[in-house]
């Protein structure tokens, strides 16, 4: 007798299944989300046994060391760790024209350029497109590759009949598998094509990179197994009206995490932002009230930004608060603490903020610059151009220590400032930096004490 085979319903949130049709998915409360999938029978499935491993003792395994393969782009290499690790798979995400293709190409163009066989596959545009806007970005090579192909056993067996170098799929919510009944972008067509990917990867030593998109809250688009499995998760932030692209490391297998690489976008595609901190200082005021630099950390790099802070009195009933490039819950906390502690009132008032060049902080140690950022518009008041602040802000007004201070004040040195305003429990892990003058700060007051 021939089974039949039978149909579920997956949710294509979060890939959770149900027997029946229901418009809220019960895992993950999702409207509008349970798709019909049918799953293969005992007779549809191939049959076969799988080779069964030993398992060996960790300490026998020989392991040797391999060198990182340079794309030749500084930043791309710095975020992944120093370079390309041999069969890994690295998973990019972003928003809609945000630079991730473009990226790629100039990637794969250095390493054609190296003399490395590169296959990019793209299940978006013609190969006659990627040839036009190869030409615009100035990326070609003898050794790199187009096609236009979704299929995902097409591509497998594309690959695995030459030897590539490395290996693009743009992106990887077109690629679908024959035998899966879902349609391309659903849960389990890029599960699948995740999987296989993976196994590419492991089994022959080529570098995957898969280009993903992002939901509209930012997240990449698919189940959240796929991070899990790949070794890479990047993700290229910036704001369209912006010319910065940043390049960010939130998973590594290989390398640093938060691992940050600065980029400006132009005609010629994206190049290379060797020393943010200037960049990002380059338009600064000196003598403008609400306007402090402080030194936040990405990944092991420390990056000079310009906080920005507007006081005004509100024409409205109900305040306005509006926050760019800061956690709004931690600018929420500080404004309670300056209330509190230092008796400033300003629950009825308007507060703006921006952190300059679209960037995004979101480590503690920005908190006393933003709290100085606020006290100088609020009391109209600039703070002296040459001054940088780190530390953070407990809920008792006192400023507590934060990592990394001796590369901090480094930083700031080289971009030419002479103070810098640090937690007092720290001074005695400071040692002498040229041209840099230290002062310890214990309590949010006394930092308006040393300002104003």
């Amino acid at each position: 007798m021939i089974k039949k085979d039978k149909f579920t319903f997956r949710c294509q949130s979060c890939g959770g299944q149900a027997p029946k049709w229901m418009g809220k998915c019960p895992e993950c409360g999702e409207w509008d989300t349970l798709v019909e999938e049918r799953i293969l029978s005992g007779a549809s499935k191939k049959k076969g046994h799988s080779l069964v491993l030993e398992p060996v003792l960790i300490d026998s395994v020989a392991v040797e060391e391999t060198d990182r393969i340079k794309t030749g782009v500084g930043e791309f290499d710095r975020v992944l760790g120093g370079g390309i690790v041999d069969g890994s798979v690295i998973l990019i995400g972003g928003d809609p024209g945000i630079g991730k293709s473009t990226l790629m190409l100039q990637v794969l163009s250095r390493l054609s350029g190296n003399g490395k066989k590169c296959l990019y596959v793209s299940g978006e545009e013609s190969v006659r497109q990627l040839s036009m806007r190869g030409k615009r970005l100035d990326s070609g090579g003898n050794a790199m590759y187009v096609v236009s192909e979704t299929d995902l056993n097409s591509i497998l067996a594309m690959v695995e009949g030459q030897k590539y170098d490395a290996l693009v799929i743009d992106s990887i919510q077109t690629i679908f598998h024959p035998d899966v009944s879902s349609t391309p972008g659903s849960v389990t067509q890029i599960r699948e094509a995740a999987m296989q990917f993976m196994k590419l990867a492991k089994t022959t030593g080529i570098p995957v990179f898969l280009i993903g998109h992002v939901t509209k809250v930012g997240a990449i688009a698919g189940p959240k197994i796929m991070e899990h499995m790949v070794d890479t998760v990047l993700y290229f932030e910036g704001d369209k009206s912006h010319v910065f692209r940043i390049l960010r490391a939130v998973k590594n297998r290989f390398g640093p995490t938060n691992e940050i690489g600065v980029f400006e976008m132009n005609e010629k595609g994206l190049t290379e932002v060797p020393n943010p901190s200037a960049v990002f200082l380059s338009e600064r005021s000196t003598l403008s009230p609400g306007s402090v630099v402080t030194a936040c950390m990405e990944g092991s790099r420390p990056i000079l930004v310009e906080i920005q802070g507007l006081v005004s009195t509100s024409g409205f009933g109900t305040p306005r608060r509006t926050i760019l490039g800061l956690d709004h819950h931690r600018v929420s906390l500080i404004v309670a603490v300056m209330e509190k502690r230092l008796g400033m009132n300003l629950s009825g008032l308007d507060i703006f903020m921006n952190v300059t060049g679209g960037v995004k902080i979101v480590e503690p140690s920005a908190d006393l610059a933003i709290a100085a950022a606020l006290a100088s518009s609020f009391l109209d008041k600039p703070v002296e151009n040459k001054t940088t602040l780190v530390g953070e802000v407990g809920l008792t007004g006192e400023i507590r220590a934060v990592g990394h201070i001796q590369a901090r004040i480094r930083e700031a040195s080289k971009m030419g400032f002479a103070r810098c305003l640090v937690p007092g429990s720290t001074v005695k892990q400071l040692s002498k930096v040229k041209g840099m003058s230290f002062e310890s700060i214990r309590f949010l007051k006394d930092a308006m004490d040393v300002l104003f």
